[in-house]
Formats: structure tokens, C-alpha cells, sequence
């Protein structure tokens, strides 16, 4: 059973930074895709970041230039670093491993949720 759990969101103002993390558990990491999504109030779920098992990464329009992820192996852990935060950042972020990563898009593994992490953009 796929257990995953994110930290690292707050409240933060315009500009400003968060470091999210996502440990992951009964799943071998390593060979595994692993994508971070995000759903603000009224909103479907939308991809942020994807880094594959290789290390190649994908990113949102949105987020190109501000946001990196990265992922340690060692610790069965992925980070999305998020920097020059806009209030349209606002969302709960979820990290999803073990998804389908193809043609630059993410398609998430079903049942391979965690909790998801809030973060807010305000000043």
C-alpha cells in the first residue's frame, strides 16, 4: 500500500518561498515517476511538476522559473521548491508517485494520494 506524506505549506506572502517535501512509503521510488498537483478551491487538480525516475522534469506554464523539483532516492522523498510565490499559487498541493509520465504530462496513479499540503499566498 502506496503511503505518502506531504509537508511544508503555510501561509506566506507575495514573493515569498516554501520548500514542500513528500515522503513516500510501499512503493520501490526509485523506478517510479513522481508528480506534484495542485487544487485551489473550485478548481480541478492540475499538474505542477514532474520529475521522472531519470530526472527529467516537467513543469507547468505557470510555475516555469519558479518552482523546482527534485527528489532524493535515499530518502524515498521529493521536494518542490517554490519561489517568487503569486496568490494564485493558493492551493492544496498533493504529490502522486507512480503515475505515467509521457509526452511531458503526468497521469497520476489512481489510489497513490496523500494528504495534501495547504498553502496560501497573501499578504
Amino acid at each position: 500500500q502506496v503511503q505518502l506524506v506531504e509537508s511544508g505549506g503555510g501561509l506566506v506572502q507575495p514573493g515569498g518561498s516554501l520548500r514542500l517535501s513528500c515522503a513516500a512509503s510501499g512503493i520501490t521510488f526509485s523506478i517510479n515517476a513522481v508528480g506534484w498537483l495542485r487544487q485551489a478551491p473550485g478548481k480541478q487538480r492540475e499538474m505542477v511538476a514532474v520529475i521522472s525516475s531519470g530526472g527529467s522534469t516537467n513543469y507547468a506554464d505557470s510555475v516555469k522559473g519558479r518552482f523546482t523539483i527534485s527528489r532524493d532516492g535515499a530518502k524515498s522523498t521529493v521536494y518542490l521548491q517554490m519561489n517568487n510565490l503569486k496568490p494564485e499559487d493558493t492551493a492544496v498541493y498533493y504529490c502522486n508517485v507512480g503515475g505515467t509520465y509521457a509526452h511531458g504530462t503526468y497521469y497520476p496513479r489512481l489510489g497513490s494520494w496523500g494528504q495534501g499540503t495547504q498553502v496560501t499566498v497573501s499578504s
